[in-house]
């Protein structure tokens, strides 16, 4: 089966794959930085690209790919002296690497990501020490091309500990000609010896002109836009999983329980709980656990008196009633930073989901009687 026709982890379902994303919108003060970088000859041999899920970080990877690829050094020694500086990251759409760089065929591309196991239908948890050492297989081999190696890691959280540890060791005795571009959502979580062996390159959320442009791009329909685009933070990614997980749909369901609480109606959340953890609804369940903690931050905020669009009609008077003030705003931020890594640590040890789900809403529950009182 060839590798288009298998889900990919660094793809979200129903979008284009960001190997095949025309435009990056929103992200120029990032390509200026690598431009600067590379006109200047200071190129590192470790990008750290960062910034939340989904707002064109691996787009941007996959444009520096296929620039560097693409694009002879800046050598000065030659006849005709040093090429012009370069002003952009695009690349001729006649070029005739590029399908070999679409196709994953170049000989100086390697991509590493999480894999999909074809009989358990499913990926694989983590980036093991065993594909780091495949990468790493891959700098032993002759490139028949010549010209510059390039790894694009996606994502670098997905690492386990010995995965880590074996990466460090190539990011301190980089290979000749190579460059490394992690994807990271989550920089804080990596080794601190991993971030100081890279360069940043910080992306930022969208505007809500680019973030109609991008999601335009995308092919999604956009319904619905100013909700979308508050629930999503600035990012197209979790805009496209609103969009097609019918998020906003399970954003108004979720605001009906929440106007219960402190007295909870228990037979929504039990029909909610059975819907989200039936056979089949694992992308279901991720899509709850991302607006579980999206509600408690909007929590947070409206506590704070923090500006905040609305993401509904309803949602203003509800934040306002269960979060008053600073006291409850605290209330719920310790809550996040509670009861969501339970929430994930049961889902990775394979807990019944619909207890899981429960018991959140329980907590959310019992929060929301203690600030009443």
């Amino acid at each position: 089966m060839s590798d288009d026709a298998l889900p990919q982890s660094d793809q979200i379902a129903e979008a284009p794959h960001p190997r095949d994303t025309p435009v990056l919108f929103g992200q120029t003060h990032a390509e200026e930085s690598f431009l600067e970088a590379f006109n200047g000859e200071r190129l590192h041999h470790a990008w750290l690209i960062t910034g939340t899920r989904g707002i064109g970080k691996a787009t941007l990877a996959w444009r520096i790919a296929r620039f560097l690829l693409t694009t002879p050094p800046r050598d000065g020694d030659g006849l005709f002296g040093a090429p012009p500086p370069s002003e952009t990251l695009d690349v001729s759409a006649d070029h005739p690497a590029l399908p070999h760089i679409r196709a994953l065929a170049h000989p100086g591309l390697y991509l590493l990501r999480r894999t999909y196991d074809e009989d358990k239908k499913r990926f694989k948890a983590q980036i093991g020490v065993e594909d780091i050492r495949a990468m790493q297989s891959f700098f032993g081999l002759s490139n028949t091309e010549g010209g510059r190696r390039v790894v694009i890691i996606d994502a670098a959280d997905d690492m386990n500990v010995n995965a880590a540890n074996a990466l460090l060791k190539v990011l301190e005795e980089p290979p000749k000609d190579a460059m490394l571009l992690l994807i990271s959502h989550r920089p804080a979580g990596l080794l601190p010896t991993i971030r100081s062996r890279c360069r940043v390159l910080r992306c930022n959320a969208l505007s809500t002109e680019d973030m109609t442009r991008a999601l335009s791009q995308s092919g999604a329909d956009a319904a619905g836009l100013e909700a979308v685009a508050e629930l999503s933070g600035g990012s197209v990614g979790e805009a496209l999983r609103l969009i097609h997980g019918d998020g906003l749909q399970m954003y108004a369901t979720l605001l009906s329980l929440v106007e219960t609480l402190p007295r909870m109606d228990r037979p929504a959340a039990l029909k909610l709980a059975a819907d989200l953890s039936s056979r089949g609804k694992e992308a279901r369940f991720d899509l709850f656990e991302r607006l579980i903690e999206l509600l408690l931050a909007r929590l947070s905020r409206a506590g704070l008196n923090l500006p905040q669009a609305p993401a509904s009609e309803q949602e203003p008077a509800i934040l306002a009633r269960l979060s008053p003030g600073p006291r409850a705003a605290r209330a719920w931020a310790e809550l996040s930073a509670e009861a969501l890594p339970r929430l994930r640590h049961g889902r990775a040890v394979n807990l019944d989901p619909q207890s899981l789900i429960l018991d959140m809403l329980w907590t959310l529950n019992q929060t929301a009687a203690r600030e009443a009182a």
